[in-house]
């Protein structure tokens, strides 16, 4: 039974969001299109397609009965017009909705339930407990960390006719908003051409400009006028990875950093400049305004020119000198304002955000092994020295790289990037650019080669301002973490330089690839593991733990509802910032306007606080313990025997969209690391390995192995633990929870049709079986009649969005199909597949 909360907000959904798009879609039916009038066709097309699916119809024939039946179309060009013409319209209906459902967020979460930072305030203060919370609350941290945005592609076009959209629905403009679908129809949703780092690098300092330095600015102005003489700039920052994460990307060069790290800058300038501009309008008095037109005067040469820094003392002491002023002697008039750049200023400095360089540790050998060669340390390869050689000569064999002459270019570039980061702080400032992380860290090396790299491009190690980040992904890595990390901090050279870095270490946990290595619920509860594991460590030789997550958008790469997962981290998980990474549609689905922005924000530092606050009452018990270290190796067992299929990759390859993934030219990353003819598991990208069963509809990431886990301990008269599992271990719930998500948005009545296919019926039904008997299992643990049955709106979003892109689902399968036989039309097939990519991974996201 809903709540009265629940039941008005499904009420708000169902008048603001369903019924508004039902009227504005209507519009759509006066879009430009011509030819066959796509706008009649198009609801008759979806019901058909439903209708087909649930009698296990093939797209095929869907498809083409669909045509024989309503249309009078003959020829296969014809029919491709009109499937292509289909999916233009589709994907602009996504767009459609997401405006909708974006505008009227605001109004709908008034009565969600959820955890608010300003709720948890008031509790606190009446607990008694204020004092250490805002203790707590005067150092804690949320850095959002923006990737490469390879899973969403608004164009700066579209997202600008999507904010201007918005705000004409929420007054209901019917005549602006029909002008608007009208310019949305004309204007292109898709990339030409695949994207350059330096343009997604771009497109995502857009939300940095339009959205995030008004946002951040607002919240911790907000936040400060609750709480008394708070100081922390940095409770919410943003961290940057496009044009720095060269991990996979050979695209990604040491001229593309520093063209990043410049417009980061410039861009900033351009903010404040905006800000100060507006101030010299109002701070007119004598003594002041000169003061303030000479700092806009600076700030107009420093965002045009990228060879003239603004220091940041340069830019806050005029303000700081004006402001007092104003309180001195012209009765803090306009002090309000003024005291708002103050504090974007002090956010900001002069970086925006912290650009992070990411690299493979493999890269990193191999431009060990050029060095050591080239030095005559070694013949060949590094396998010739022994571990105590090796590391001997990493810490203390003087080396200088920064004349070298390289021939071979991944090792020039990577040296050379080395060599420059220096001076991109001396622009930035230190916090502009202070990380450098390393995938696919398993082992000490992956930490001592780039400390051995830094070591060997500057003259004096004590001039190194850069944390070092292992990034422990595999479950290998994270079995290792512990005694990688305690080798490390028993290194003297390498404790030396933690204690410049104020006894500090930042460790990753990459929640990606973690879970395409050891499946949903191995991989979340390893990471779990070692934080633990990892904090106790820390603790044991007085250095502070910061984790940093690599987290994706859907469930299946550690997205879902973030905040429940941080507010469940019992007292052994080290809670002194929220980092993580936030990727994909998720840019613009959580954080894409500065409502959902502060939203977001909000909830992080709420579980933060909330875990510091009421950490025993998440604290998991050693009964629960081994239970969820049970489920754990059984699912882990189910999933890898899945992965170790002999039709698992042939599946994915010729069954899902995944070779089409690089034509899609939504990012400028390659699909998988390396050049390797034969596809490998091991480098296929998380983003197109999920992404590929999220177009199947069959999301096997988000939960593939659960059910069989739950399933063995009922078996075992479990059921009644797993139950109590769910309801008193919130870390548990949501794992779950997530799962719920992913397994709502399974829709196997699309591919239904292979459990007939010679090659791959067997496969497809060991699919299915999972699916079914997860979704079951789920369900008696918790005892809801429907999944997400304690999340409606989002199980409300979910099924609207599904709807929509029904067609284009359908259509992308068709596309495959034909592609698997003989046709003379194989590339608008191909196209077509591609196509399909946009709307269907666009309509994924989950906003509310």
């Amino acid at each position: 039974m809903k709540s009265p909360s629940e039941n008005t907000s499904l009420k708000k959904f169902e008048s603001l969001i369903e019924k508004k798009y039902l009227v504005y879609n209507s519009l759509f039916l006066n879009l430009p299109y011509q030819g066959v009038d796509v706008g009649q066709l198009l609801p008759l097309l979806s019901a058909y397609c439903e209708e087909s699916l649930s009698a296990s119809k093939s797209p095929i024939e869907i498809i083409d009965s669909f045509f024989d039946t309503h249309t009078h179309l003959k020829t296969e060009d014809e029919r491709n017009d009109f499937l292509f013409r289909v999916i233009s319209y589709v994907e602009r209906q996504v767009v459609l909705f997401d405006s909708i459902e974006d505008a009227a967020l605001p109004k709908i979460r008034e009565d969600v339930d959820d955890s608010k930072l300003s709720d948890l305030m008031s509790q606190t203060k009446k607990g008694g407990n204020w004092d250490a919370v805002f203790q707590k609350l005067d150092d804690f941290k949320v850095r959002i960390v923006l990737t490469a945005h390879p899973t969403q592609f608004y164009q700066p076009a579209v997202l600008d006719i999507m904010s201007e959209l918005r705000g004409q629905i929420v007054q209901n403009d019917v005549n602006e908003i029909d002008l608007l679908l009208n310019q949305l129809g004309l204007t292109s949703l898709i990339n030409a051409k695949s994207p350059t780092p330096l343009e997604e690098a771009k497109n995502i300092i857009y939300f940095c400009k339009n959205v995030y330095y008004n946002a951040i600015g607002e919240l911790y102005s907000r936040i400060k006028s609750k709480v008394t003489n708070l100081d922390n700039p940095e409770i919410v920052s943003l961290g940057f990875w496009p044009g720095g994460d060269r991990d996979g990307n050979p695209y990604v060069t040491s001229d593309i950093t520093k063209e990043v790290a410049n417009e980061l800058r410039m861009t900033l300038m351009k903010c404040y400049y905006s800000d100060v501009k507006r101030l010299c309008s109002k701070i007119t008095f004598k003594h002041v305004d000169e003061k303030i037109e000479a700092l806009r005067d600076q700030l107009y040469s420093a965002m045009f020119n990228q060879d003239y820094c603004l220091p940041y003392r340069s830019i806050l002491d005029p303000l700081l000198e004006i402001k007092k002023i104003i309180q001195e002697n012209y009765n803090s008039l306009y002090l309000n304002d003024l005291q708002n750049t103050i504090d974007k200023v002090t956010i900001f400095k002069t970086h925006f955000a912290s650009l992070d360089i990411r690299q493979d540790h493999s890269v990193h050998k191999q431009v060990i092994t050029y060095i050591l060669r080239k030095e005559g340390l070694i013949n060949e390869t590094i396998e010739e020295l022994s571990t105590e050689e090796l590391i001997n000569i990493l810490l203390t064999q003087e080396i200088d790289v920064s004349s070298f002459n390289v021939d071979d270019p991944l090792v020039a570039d990577t040296i050379a990037n080395i060599i420059q980061l220096p001076s991109i702080q001396s622009s930035n400032g230190e916090q502009g650019c202070h990380r450098y992380i390393i995938s696919n860290s398993e082992d000490i090396f992956s930490i001592l080669f780039v400390f051995a790299l830094f070591r060997w491009t500057t003259n004096d190690i004590s001039y190194v301002n850069f944390d070092i980040v292992p990034l422990f992904e595999t479950m290998k890595g994270m079995c290792d973490a512990g005694q990688i990390m305690e080798d490390i901090f028993n290194t003297d050279l390498y404790a030396k330089h933690l204690k410049r870095r104020n006894n500090k270490q930042t460790m990753m946990l990459g929640f990606s690839d973690g879970t395409k290595d050891g499946g949903y619920l191995k991989a979340n509860w390893s990471i779990y593991k070692t934080k633990e594991t990892l904090t106790a460590l820390c603790e044991k030789y007085q250095i502070k733990s910061i984790f940093f997550d690599g987290r994706g958008g859907p469930p299946a790469r550690g997205g879902g509802k973030t905040h429940r997962f941080y507010a469940s981290q019992g007292a052994k998980i080290s809670n002194e910032e929220i980092q993580l990474t936030i990727q994909g549609q998720t840019i613009t689905s959580t954080y894409g306007t500065k409502e959902q922005f502060q939203y977001s924000c909000e909830q992080l530092i709420s579980a933060g606080l909330y875990n510091f606050t009421y950490h025993d009452e998440v604290t998991i018990s050693e009964a629960s313990r081994r239970l969820l270290e049970d489920l754990s190796e059984l699912s882990f067992k189910k999933y890898d025997a899945l992965k170790q299929h002999e039709m698992f990759i042939p599946y994915l390859e010729n069954v899902s969209p995944l070779k089409y993934y690089s034509k899609a030219k939504i990012g400028s990353r390659p699909v998988k690391r390396g050049q390797k003819k034969q596809l490998e598991l091991t480098d296929l990208r998380a983003i197109s390995f999920v992404g590929s069963w999220s177009l199947l509809k069959q999301n096997i990431p988000g939960y593939f192995g659960i059910g069989t886990a739950l399933k063995n301990l009922k078996d075992q008269n479990r059921l009644d633990d797993l139950k109590a599992l769910y309801k008193e271990v919130p870390y548990f719930k949501a794992l779950i929870s997530n799962s719920m998500m992913s397994l709502s948005k399974c829709y196997f009545e699309l591919t239904a049709y292979m459990g007939e296919d010679d090659a791959y019926s067997d496969f497809w039904r060991i699919l299915f079986d999972e699916y079914k008997l997860s979704k079951a299992m789920i369900l008696e643990i918790t005892e809801y009649d429907e999944l997400m049955a304690d999340e409606p709106i989002s199980k409300r979003s979910i099924e609207n969005r599904e709807a929509i892109v029904l067609p284009l689902l359908v259509i992308q399968q068709y596309a495959l199909q034909k592609l698997g036989q003989d046709t003379a039309s194989r590339s608008a097939f191909e196209k077509m597949v591609v196509r399909s990519v946009y709307g269907n991974i666009n309509a994924s996201r989950n906003s509310v």
